[in-house]
This record gives C-alpha cells, structure tokens and sequence, in this order.
C-alpha cells in the first residue's frame, strides 16, 4: 500500500495524539489493532414493493462482532492512496485507509479503525478530516464508505461526521462469515 502526504504531526482531539502518514514500520501495529465491537442495536434492512427500509433496531442481548481477518486487497491498481495512523508516543491508537478513483471523482474509505481504549476520543473524527483533506487535494466530489448494518457505533458515528445513507447490498456478505449481514453504503459531499 503506497501512502502519500508528508510527515507533519498534527494535534488530535484526543490530547498527545499525532497523525501522520503510515510509514512500513506501521503495518504490522495496523494488523494488531482490535477492530471489534459490541453493539445494543443493529440497523434494519426491511424490503417491502421494491422498496428498502433502514431503521434502528435496539436488541434484547447485546451483539460483540470481531471482523476476520482480510486479505491484502493491493490489486496493483495505480489509484491514488492515502493510509493515515494516529499515533501516541510509540503506540498507534488508529489509522484511516483511503483511495481516490479518478473516473467517478470519489475517494473510499477502505478502512478506518481505532484502537479500544482510544475510542470516543475524537480520533476516528479527526482521520476522516485526513480523508477530506486527500480528497480536496485529489478534486474528489464525495467521500464514500460500506459499512455493515449490524455495526451500528460506526453508522452513528458517520452519521455525526455528516454522512447520509446512499445505498445498500442485501447480497454483499454471502458466502462469507458475516452471510445474513447487510452492506449499508454512506457517502458525504466534499465540501
């Protein structure tokens, strides 16, 4: 994964926090971050005449989801990157991973995690202003991301972060471990 920018530290939200771009030494910490989750709600996908619904479901048992481990996804394309860590001293507390496709003018969050004891900090908020500072240098329109409906802490969170609902997968995730899961696709104007 190729990343861009330079290496100015920036302050976070979230006190000694620092974010720069990722350096090779930073991935294996990336591997490491714990991206699970534990949720009282679930967003429900309802389909009825050829229209979907999605609504907020509270749950009688909260639901703890840890997400497999993925292949590497280089395909080798020559889309601009942008991996962005968030650093405390020498512990990485999170980190945004973000391409920019020309042809549509849109850059897509591959991946955003933050570690759990950083969480609530303003650290996630403060890599998405990275992602929106990559797409104003990429001329990207929008900022897109896929996130699953069952993970509703993110949904919320992009929702705060200004992010709207623009589509959904009901399909994405069969044959996969997370098969009866739905694709929930969210996307924000680059203002």
């Amino acid at each position: 994964m190729r990343t861009t920018g330079d290496d100015a530290m920036v302050s976070g939200e979230a006190g000694p926090v620092a974010y720069r771009p990722a350096r090779a030494e930073d991935f294996a910490a990336m591997a490491e971050i714990d991206g699970s989750f534990t949720t009282d709600s679930v967003f429900e996908v309802t389909a009825a005449d050829g229209v979907f619904a999605i609504r907020e479901t509270a749950l009688d048992v909260p639901l703890h989801k840890t997400f497999p481990d993925e292949p590497d996804d280089d395909d080798g394309d020559a889309e601009p990157t942008r991996t962005v860590v968030a650093v405390a001293g020498d512990e990485l507390c999170g980190f945004l991973q973000a391409s920019f496709a020309p042809w549509n003018a849109r850059v897509t969050i591959r991946d955003v995690e933050v570690a759990p004891r950083w969480r609530g900090r303003g650290i996630g908020s403060a890599l998405m202003r990275h992602a929106f500072d990559f797409a104003r240098e990429c001329g990207a329109v929008h900022v897109w991301l896929e996130v699953s409906n069952i993970n509703a802490p993110a949904v919320r969170a992009y929702l705060r972060m200004g992010f709207a609902f623009c589509g959904l997968d009901t399909t994405l995730y069969d044959g996969t471990e997370s098969a009866g899961e739905r694709a929930l696709f969210m996307s924000r104007r680059v203002d």
